[in-house]
This record gives structure tokens, sequence and C-alpha cells, in this order.
């Protein structure tokens, strides 16, 4: 199977579906980034740092906990899998040709919030194939709140992603040519849905058993932004 990807801006509807689908956590202040040039710039190279990182890694979930430990996001940079309500999602006829699933082989769906400290990093959803798992993987998916990744490591899997997307970029289109955009004054409106990822997740023996769609959040840029040189 060939990985398709697509990277476009401004889903507007993905956005609003994840605001509306988002746990509440204790309030936490975020330090604010001020709307100039250079915070925007700063803003889009760590975005697609860390966007290349996760694309590089066998694990979003090792690499959201790097992410937080060097960003000093929590004092224990874990990450846990936080359950969101949600209704059972069938996957679709794409999903199960990219799964390879016959008629008979179920499919369960999971969707979390990665958590670490206080901070939402990611909203995954996941598709996964129980057969394909050992049962205490699937004891552990069930009754914990341990991340999907964490959770499948002796399967030593591979993802192969097969949509980027970028759902909001700090600069707009043709900044690199103009003279980019002016401070404001105002601090910087970040919104909460930041880039997002689907995959497919294979074992070592290069099988597929599970799918995740992941969007990653702004959260992610939490903590005081460089000083300005």
């Amino acid at each position: 199977m060939k990985a398709r990807f697509v990277v476009r801006s401004g889903r507007a509807a993905i956005v609003a579906a994840v605001c509306a689908t988002t746990v509440a956590l204790p309030a936490q202040e975020r330090p604010g980034w001020p709307d100039t040039y250079q915070a925007r710039l700063t803003a889009l190279a760590l975005i697609q740092t860390l966007n290349a990182s996760i694309l590089g890694s066998r694990s979003a979930t090792l690499s959201l906990e790097r992410w937080c430990r060097d960003h000093a996001l929590a004092s224990e940079p874990t990450i846990v899998a936080r359950p969101v309500p949600s209704v059972g999602q069938a996957p679709t006829v794409e999903q199960r040709q990219r799964l390879e699933l016959n008629a008979t082989d179920e499919v369960k769906y999971r969707k979390v919030q990665l958590v670490c400290g206080s901070r939402v990093l990611s909203e995954a959803e996941n598709w996964y194939v129980p057969s394909r798992l050992t049962p205490e993987m699937n004891r552990v998916l069930e009754s914990t709140q341990t991340p999907f990744g964490r959770v499948v490591a002796p399967l030593d899997p591979y993802r192969l992603t097969f949509v980027v997307e970028l759902l909001w970029s700090p600069l707009p289109d043709g900044w690199e040519i103009g003279a980019g955009p002016a401070a404001t004054g105002r601090e910087l409106a970040i919104p909460s849905a930041l880039f997002l990822h689907g995959a497919v997740l294979y074992s070592s023996g290069h099988r597929p058993f599970a799918e995740v769609r992941e969007i990653y959040q702004r959260d992610l840029l939490a903590f005081p932004p460089p000083p300005a040189r």
C-alpha cells in the first residue's frame, strides 16, 4: 500500500469538531505569545519540528513525552490516555481495506486525549483489531489509561502515515516573499488544533493492526516563547 500525503490548512470543520468533543481539564495558565512576526515564525518552526519528529518516529507517544520533557510542560513528563466519551465509530470501507480485514474481523474504537500533566497534547481516535493483539494488551486497553503506543510496544510496531494536514499556519500564504505580518501589540491567538496525522500501525511482521487519527493541540506551545533578538 502506498502512502498518500495530503497537506492542507484552514480546516474549520475539523477544528470545530475537536472543540466540541474536548473533555475539560482543570484550568491552567498558558503563557501568552506576543503577536509578532518573530513569534509567528517561531511557532511555525516548532510545529513543523514536532511534525517531522512524529513522522520519523515509531511511536507518537514517545515523541510527545520527549516534547513534554524538553519544554517543561509538566513536572512528570509521562503521557496518559484520558478517555473521551464518544459513540463508537465503525470503520469505513477505506479503513477496512487499509487494515486488511475480512468480513468476520472485529474492530474496536477508542478515543482519548493524550495528556501530559494537565496539558492536552493531542486527541486520538483509534480503530484496532483485538485478534491481532495479545489478551494482555486488550485487557490494558479496556481497563487503563495507558497510551495505545505503549501498550502495543512489544509488537515492535511501525507507522505508515497516509495523511498529514496543517490545520493552522501562523504565517499567511506568501509570507516568504513579502514583509511578513506586522506586530499587533496583542497576544497571539493560537487555535485549539494545530495539525493532524492519519496513520496505520503495523507489527514487525508487516501486518496492520490499527489505524489512528491524531489531532495535535495548542498546549504543545504552552511554554514561554524564546526571547526576541
